[in-house]
């Protein structure tokens, strides 16, 4: 059977897009991996799969390139939002959000922030705001679940941070029992921070919206910036607001790049 699918992206987090609400299209970890290579299949980041929701207005399925299922994606929460057009609610596994689209992109409400250990979750009970670990010279990060489970590590450089080596490290790390994506932050203004993000199941991202949503809201919570957040990550800015015992609202751009069709038997389960 031939599956449409749009290609979008977020600030170069790009994804594929699967609208299965009318006919459904199965899909597994091995497809999804197969579909995200990019020398062999489509390429992606991340496959999102649209389906009805009994409690919203569409259900966001979402699989790293790695084929694993997570829970949220903010960047994806935003090219979706613009696709469907106007205001969605959309089921995620990490709760439902709600997307307003704009001109060039939409603003998403994520939800709350969560800030307790076993909501991240962490091996053990441990200082969120000021973890007592550190992997080489990455120590005392923060962490929150803002969908999906994040450590942020405030640094002077952000660029000069060998994410690639530490990000693997860290992600895998038994203190992370579902695995967690790795961020380096610097602040640059009262306003204003820099950001990259190792990303879990994907690695080196352009742009990570949940991570933007978490480096914001903890250097918040740390008294390093005050809200609205700006957050420049390697594909562009993103505004973050939050206060605390509320929900994160994130604002940014997304784009459309191309539409087509695959073959299902060409991408067995």
């Amino acid at each position: 059977m031939s599956v449409a699918f749009h290609k979008m992206h977020g600030l170069g987090n790009d994804f594929i897009v699967i609208d299965a609400r009318d006919v459904p299209v199965a899909m597994s970890a091995a497809r999804a991996a197969a579909l995200a290579e990019r020398r062999t299949g489509i390429g992606c980041d991340q496959l999102i799969v649209l389906e009805p929701s009994a409690d919203a207005d569409v259900r966001m399925r979402i699989f790293n390139a790695d084929g694993s299922e997570v829970e949220a994606c903010g960047n994806a929460a935003r090219a979706v939002g613009l696709l469907l057009g106007g205001e969605q609610r959309i089921e995620t596994l990490g709760g439902t959000i709600a997307s307003t689209a704009t001109l060039s992109g939409a603003s998403v409400d994520m939800g709350p922030a969560r800030f307790g250990w076993d909501e991240i979750p962490l091996a053990y009970a441990m200082d969120t705001l000021s973890m007592p670990v550190g992997w080489d010279d990455l120590e005392n990060p923060a962490a929150v679940n803002v969908g999906n489970p994040h450590v942020v590590f405030f640094v002077p450089d952000a660029d000069a941070v060998m994410l690639s080596q530490l990000g693997p490290m860290i992600e895998t790390d038994p203190l992370f029992p579902e695995k967690v994506n790795v961020g380096v932050a610097s602040v640059v203004g009262p306003r204003h921070i820099k950001l990259r993000v190792w990303e879990r199941g994907v690695g080196l991202t352009r742009a990570c919206g949940t991570g933007a949503c978490a480096a914001a809201v903890l250097a918040i919570r740390r008294g390093l910036v005050t809200a609205p957040v700006r957050v420049d990550l390697p594909g562009g800015p993103l505004e973050i607001t939050w206060k605390p015992g509320g929900t994160i609202l994130m604002s940014g751009p997304a784009a459309f790049s191309f539409a087509g069709t695959f073959d299902e038997d060409a991408y067995p389960l």
